[in-house]
């Protein structure tokens, strides 16, 4: 998935204010951007502060951000993760918390309490950031318990120190089916784009949000070197080989994260964004 280019200047001007600012003002919030946490399952980023305006991509609970502005109940903010800039309602803000857990699986609950008959109070995304406060059983499932006293499952979380292992292509495959959101970046809706940098997170690697950005990720390969974990781009999609023959990808085809076969998908695909652009082997 492609952005707007104006995402990018936005943040080149985030950064080039920081640069140029830095040791000549004494403002050190306005210099560097206050720090906030996300304290809602997810945030959608929008190109405005705006609600009716499409999102450009979405942050998740416990992902941290610069503010620099705050205006109309709206905060235009910088995501740490990889420097999307845009505009968050302030009530997803919260201060911030170092996290000690990651969730590993696409959706969890997050419980009232260490009890899994209980309706959930919430649903969490892989890749939110939670604090731990405590652990407890109840009738042999294990729970992590939150400072506020909600539970989530203990086997659905990682230490943040720790990563899903090395096979990103692995974390992708469990999001199959999963529903495809244009800007969405979750376990409940994600583009292709977003698919990658989810996955590649999981495994302790960072990459750009947007596919184009990706396309300068590793090194270039030829279409018969193809082979599972290399990545494939086309103007404005990106999808990742599941193996030498088959494709994982979020499409608006099929309206979700899909496995294709990989020629079946190259022509299915040609006669809308042509054929392929690069192919791509990541480090």
């Amino acid at each position: 998935m492609t952005r707007m280019l104006d995402r990018r200047l936005h943040a080149f001007r985030a950064d080039l204010a920081d640069e140029a600012l830095r040791g000549s003002v004494e403002a050190e919030n306005f210099v560097r951007g206050e720090p906030a946490r996300i304290v809602v399952p997810v945030a959608q980023l929008r190109p405005a502060p705006d609600l009716s305006r499409g999102i450009d991509t979405e942050l998740l609970l416990g992902e941290t951000v610069r503010v620099f502005d705050r205006a109309a109940g709206f905060a235009w903010v910088q995501a740490d993760q990889d420097g999307y800039v845009g505009y968050l309602p302030e009530t997803v803000l919260g201060a911030p918390e170092e996290p000690t857990h990651r969730i590993s699986v696409p959706r969890t609950f997050v419980y009232p309490g260490p009890e899994l008959r209980k309706p959930p109070v919430a649903s969490l995304s892989m890749g939110s950031r939670i604090a731990v406060a405590g652990e407890a059983e109840t009738r042999g499932t294990r729970y992590f318990v939150l400072p506020d006293g909600g539970a989530v499952i203990a086997g659905h979380c990682l230490p943040v120190s720790e990563t899903m292992g090395e096979d990103y292509v692995a974390v992708a495959e469990k999001f199959i089916e999963t529903p495809y959101l244009w800007g969405g970046r979750s376990g409940f809706g994600l583009d292709c784009s977003a698919l990658v940098q989810l996955s590649l997170m999981m495994v302790g690697k960072s990459a750009p949000r947007d596919s184009d950005m990706q396309a300068s990720l590793g090194f270039a390969i030829a279409r018969e070197e193809l082979r599972r974990g290399d990545l494939v781009f086309w103007k404005g999609h990106v999808g990742i080989m599941e193996s030498e023959e088959t494709l994982l990808h979020a499409n608006g085809h099929t309206m979700s994260v899909a496995r294709e076969d990989f020629e079946a998908a190259v022509k299915r695909i040609g006669w809308l964004y042509q054929q392929p652009t690069g192919y791509r082997r990541l480090g």
